[in-house]
């Protein structure tokens, strides 16, 4: 097997194992978001923090990475939390394509905070993806709005989060970044949860620490995969979650998008293939430049 397809297997697998940590939890039910999402990061802090220690790796990384660790950390944790309060409160798969915004969102800030070069059709997909949004919010401004606008700002917070992971780049390991970041976001929502925990069943239990087995193997998944491809020539593949959270949706939920979302997300999933094959077009004419 070519790394190339090594990367898009991993980024299916990964893909997978995020649509299964929103299933699951959806299905944990009435539990406050805060408290799920603690669950679903003490699992990961447990398991990435097995890794850190076996390869014999600083638990919270170098000093002079601390503000960046920090900052992606506060940035994931607020946009975590407004993830899974989007998928209590939309079909699934419309919290997942909301979610999925942040690749186009990441462009810009990258742009503003990083000086990178913005190229026109780089614009033009970015323009398309927010159409194919408000198919899917279809915005009325009543309180039925404020799910969606958690899931847009999820992709918000988001996107910062992988600003911040670029600035980063190699100057940390990745098992490392995840420990801090799971670490940061049990500690920082372990009083919100104390102050407000809800007794929770063996079922809810188990549905909330699945959700952190299966985030965990889509985060290693996704870092695992870019290692052995470029985003540039992958990163299509991991639209794939949408498909896997409408079946889940309509097999798990009984929950059936109806056709402005499904609309709007061949129109975000078109925006993203042809970016992504103008970047494949671009970096060709680069290495014949070259």
């Amino acid at each position: 097997m070519t790394n190339r397809n090594k990367g898009i297997v991993l980024l299916l697998i990964s893909a997978f194992g995020f649509s299964m940590m929103a299933a699951l939890v959806k299905l944990s039910g009435d539990v406050p978001t805060v408290q799920k999402t603690l669950f679903r990061n003490l699992v990961s802090a447990v398991i990435a923090f097995g890794f850190v220690r076996y390869n014999k790796e600083r638990l919270f990384g170098k000093k002079e990475n601390q503000k960046l660790l920090l900052s992606r950390s506060a940035l994931g944790t607020i946009g975590m939390v407004l993830y899974f309060y989007a998928i209590d409160n939309l079909v699934l798969s419309d919290a997942d394509m909301l979610n999925k915004l942040s690749p186009f969102l990441l462009i810009i800030f990258s742009a503003i905070f990083l000086k990178e070069r913005t190229r026109p059709y780089q614009l033009i997909a970015i323009a398309v993806a927010f159409a194919g949004t408000l198919l899917i919010i279809k915005p009325a401004f009543s309180l039925e709005f404020i799910p969606y606008a958690a899931g847009l700002f999820s992709a918000v917070f988001a996107a910062g989060a992988y600003t911040l992971l670029r600035v980063l780049g190699d100057k940390e390991k990745f098992y490392t970044i995840v420990f801090y970041f799971s670490f940061f976001t049990t500690v920082t929502l372990l009083p919100f949860t104390i102050a407000f925990y809800e007794p929770m069943t063996a079922r809810q239990w188990a549905y909330l620490l699945g959700a952190g087995a299966f985030a965990t193997l889509g985060q290693f998944g996704l870092t695992i995969a870019y290692k052995f491809a470029p985003a540039r020539e992958i990163s299509i593949f991991f639209y794939s979650t949408v498909v896997y959270s409408a079946l889940i949706s309509i097999l798990l939920f009984g929950q059936i998008p109806d056709l402005l979302s499904v609309a709007g997300y061949f129109t975000i999933f078109g925006a993203s293939l042809y970016m992504f094959l103008k970047n494949n077009k671009e970096a060709k004419k680069q290495a014949k430049a070259s």
